[in-house]
């Protein structure tokens, strides 16, 4: 991609995810991640309905009037998107690739964090950790973000979520809220998440395309794998090849979905064909 194109697109990924940021996330991102307290703020006179409990005393005796102490959330948090840069990312059927919602999910995330005044890192990971952004606060870096997103080439197509979690881990030692986005192409996934969100609050988000899950019916048709190489044909006129093929992914998901929900980990499925809206306004008020 030409530097011209590219930061064409950046703006076109900006406008669309800083609005959606502030006008529809912004409130449920801040009611779904908690700061890690309450701070003092400052001291005000004593109104009808305050709680007792907040009175200052000092104060209220220095002036013979009751003072309360004021609180406010103690707001800053840090966010780390892991992000599934592998082969199989490129995969799309319908309106966008894996890659391309996966970037315009990361940019809302990031712009609902900076928001909130909070800081936004980065993880880009095949069966290896491909480059870390560390977080960091302000508009220029959510644009970098958005850039390596759009231009970044990773050297690898394979995947491994368990490299990538325990990089996380050792690399982020204070708790933070971390989003891992990926297909979830892998295998012995449990340990690693378990393991990550005792450390962090884990919140995944499983992105899919409908074909990888169901077949249609158009006879004869090539299917390679992105991540191998492997090719193989599939009679998709055959009924019995198509249940088997739904009952496969039927069973994935189930299995996904019980090691979400058996670590304590909130996700969400967002489908390339689907607005991503409605799934992630669903997790943060789930929250």
């Amino acid at each position: 991609m030409e530097t011209k194109e590219l930061l064409k697109k950046v703006r076109q990924i900006e406008i669309k995810t800083r609005g959606l940021s502030r006008h529809i996330f912004a409130g449920e991102y801040h009611s779904a991640f908690k700061g890690r307290g309450m701070t003092f703020s400052e001291v005000r006179e004593y109104q009808y309905g305050d709680d007792v409990r907040s009175i200052d005393w000092n104060v209220t005796a220095k002036y013979d009037k009751a003072y309360i102490k004021t609180f406010e959330e103690e707001r800053e948090l840090t966010v780390i998107l892991l992000i599934d840069l592998s082969a199989s990312q490129s995969f799309g059927t319908q309106e966008k690739s894996k890659n391309e919602l996966i970037t315009e999910i990361a940019a809302v995330l990031s712009f609902s964090a900076i928001h909130n005044n909070d800081k936004v890192g980065v993880i880009f990971f095949t069966d290896k950790i491909e480059k870390f952004i560390p977080p960091k606060k302000g508009k220029k870096h959510i644009l970098r973000i958005i850039r390596e997103l759009l231009h970044f080439k990773p050297e690898s197509k394979k995947t491994n979520i368990s490299e990538a979690l325990k990089f996380f881990s050792n690399a982020i030692k204070k708790r933070t809220i971390a989003f891992i986005i990926s297909d979830f192409f892998d295998t012995e996934i449990e340990t690693a998440i378990r393991t990550a969100n005792h450390k962090h609050d884990l919140i995944a988000l499983h992105i899919y395309d409908e074909r990888e899950y169901a077949l249609p019916n158009i006879g004869f048709i090539k299917v390679k794998d992105a991540e191998s190489g492997k090719e193989v044909w599939i009679n998709t006129s055959k009924k019995s090849v198509r249940k088997k093929y739904a009952e496969n992914g039927e069973f994935f998901f189930k299995n996904l979905k019980q090691i979400f929900a058996g670590n304590g980990v909130d996700h969400a499925r967002i489908k390339t064909n689907e607005d991503y809206i409605k799934p992630l306004l669903k997790l943060f008020k789930s929250r």
